[in-house]
This record gives structure tokens, C-alpha cells and sequence, in this order.
């Protein structure tokens, strides 16, 4: 069952799980992990398409996280990982221990990288190997332009850094693997070597994920160090129409 179907529960995740231990003065914490397919897909209609990080990310209370590669989904979700397919090491965890968190937490995944291999590390593979919720990861250096991602849009932007790389272009991309909280900081420290800002996301346009970090990099020093407007690659605003591959882009705004 995708997000989509959490709208049904909306009120539990938001109103109950988000409120509780401020509500009780800090006395009834709710660690709770709300863990699901998120986004669009392959072949599905537009009930079944919609990217739930800035909704659940503009709630105080709630710890949102958006992972991309193998070692993401471990390191948030803190499991014991055990591949379904031998000497395959894909999103396809199975999930033996829960999150360590006290708080609940939105745990987006993308059904469209389940069957996606990537490398895992030697670290990774170790049963305590953790990734703090709220620390963004480079996933590739540069120096002459800053792409900011999350989930699927992460494999999207080192794609589109090989590109660039063939016109002497150096990218810059970072995975924010969290949502809520967001690491602005490793943000800022990249547009204040790069000097240019690309948010790429699978959500809509309007108040989506990356309006909140250029809202947050042109409210910071680092406005200054920008040459460029910041730009935006989102997905379209209409409601998601139907798509048999899993190859479409989000396209710019």
C-alpha cells in the first residue's frame, strides 16, 4: 500500500502521532515509524502519484525521511538487513528490528527503486550501522553548480552531473535523505563554493521541498554567494497523469 492510502489516516499521522508528546507536555512520546511507497510510479493514476514529503515535512512533530540508495533505507530505518536475493543488495530489506527514534517518523520510499541494486560498503553491512535522521550525504563533488535531490530524483541528478561533466561542467550533488529535519547547512556550504542552486524533486511545483530551500538559502549568507537565480525541477502542476515507464523525468519549472 502506497502514501496515497495514509490519506485515509491522515488525522492518526498528523493530528495524534505529530501532537502527542507536545500535547502530554512531554510525558506520552510516540515512536511510531509510518513506513511506505511514496510518489509516482510506473502505470498508476494520479490518486496514486502524489509525493507526500512537503506534506508531512511542514508538520512540527513529525521526523520526515526520503531515502534513496540501499544504505540509506538500512542507516535511517536501523534494521537488521538480510537481502531477499543472495549477493543482491537492493531495497528489498527484510525488516527485523524497528527505528531507534523516540519520535514518529515518515519513512518515504520509491516502489520504483525496489528492484534497483546498489553498492552497499562494508560499514553498511554492519548490524549497527546508523545514518543520523536530519544529514544531507555528497554523493558527488563539484565545484560549478549545486544539485540538491531526494529519492528517485537523486539518480536523476548524478545522470544529469555525467552530462555536464561531458561539457567540462563540474555538478555538485547532494542527497538530502532527510526531509524534516533538513540539512541546510551542507546546503549552503556547497552554493557557497558553487555558487548555483538546482532543487530537483518529484513533488508539484506549488510549496513543494525545494521552495522551502531556496526560501531558506535567499533568508541565509548564503544569497550572497550566489551568480544565478536559484532554479527548480519539479513535476508538473496538474494532477499526475497515468505512465507505463519508469524512465520519465520531472520537468522544469
Amino acid at each position: 500500500m502506497t502514501f496515497n492510502f495514509a490519506m485515509q489516516a491522515i488525522d492518526q499521522i498528523v493530528n495524534s502521532a505529530g501532537k502527542t508528546h507536545y500535547m502530554s507536555g512531554g510525558n506520552v512520546p510516540c515512536p511510531v515509524v509510518f513506513r511506505g511507497p511514496n510518489g509516482a510510479a510506473a502505470g498508476v493514476g494520479a490518486q496514486h502519484s502524489q509525493d507526500y514529503a512537503a506534506w508531512y515535512g511542514s508538520i512540527p512533530g513529525l521526523k520526515v525521511v526520503s531515502p534513496w540508495s540501499a544504505e540509506d533505507c538500512k542507516g535511517l530505518l536501523k534494521v537488521k538487513a538480510v537481502p531477499l536475493y543472495p549477493r543482491s543488495h537492493n531495497l528489498l530489506f527484510v525488516l527485523q528490528s524497528a527505528i531507534r527514534d523516540p519520535n514518529p517518523v515518515v519513512f518515504l520510499e520509491n516502489e520504483m527503486l525496489y528492484g534497483v541494486n546498489f553498492p552497499v560498503s562494508s560499514e553498511a553491512m554492519s548490524d549497527e550501522f546508523l545514518i543520523p535522521i536530519g544529514k544531507a550525504k555528497v554523493e558527488r563533488q563539484g565545484s560549478d553548480v549545486t544539485i540538491v535531490a531526494h529519492s528517485k530524483m537523486v539518480t536523476h541528478s548524478l545522470e544529469a552531473a555525467e552530462e555536464l561533466a561531458k561539457e567540462g561542467i563540474k555538478a555538485e550533488v547532494i542527497n538530502l535523505r532527510s526531509i524534516r529535519p533538513l540539512d541546510i547547512d551542507t546546503i549552503k556550504a556547497s552554493v557557497k563554493k558553487t555558487s548555483r542552486l538546482v532543487i530537483v524533486e518529484g513533488g508539484f511545483p506549488m510549496f513543494g521541498v525545494g521552495s522551502e530551500i531556496c526560501a531558506q538559502i535567499i533568508e541565509s549568507e548564503a544569497f550572497d554567494y550566489l551568480d544565478a537565480p536559484v532554479e527548480r525541477v519539479t513535476g508538473a502542476d496538474v494532477p499526475t497523469p497515468v505512465r507505463f515507464t519508469s524512465q520519465s523525468a520531472p520537468c522544469a519549472v
